[in-house]
């Protein structure tokens, strides 16, 4: 890419738009995971009985086996919510940025 190029599509305000929305969705996406994960953690580290209890009486599975679930559900969960709008959001406006720089 030549710097003519380059110039346009960096003063582009949709690529502005693209930038923000990207790293805001980033960062919101990784902040829930950091919660859900370390919050994981910090619950096994200072009350891990909480998560050893049964989950009814006679039961062998605990408590930690579904929130264990849960994390790696979440992570692809949140893995497709990006997807999801950087399908439907991004890749639209990435578009539009190719075509207006040409």
């Amino acid at each position: 890419m030549n710097e003519e190029t380059l110039k346009k599509v960096q003063s582009n305000p949709k690529y502005l738009e693209l930038v923000h929305k990207k790293t805001s969705l980033g960062w919101t996406l990784a902040i829930v995971m950091l919660v859900i994960y370390y919050g994981f953690i910090l619950v096994l580290a200072f009350a891990p009985s909480a998560l050893g209890q049964p989950l009814s009486a006679g039961s062998t599975m605990t408590v930690g086996i579904p929130i264990g679930v849960f994390i790696i559900v979440s992570a692809f969960a949140l893995t497709g919510i990006y997807v999801h709008k950087a399908n439907t959001e991004f890749d639209p406006l990435n578009q539009q940025i190719v075509e207006e720089s040409k």
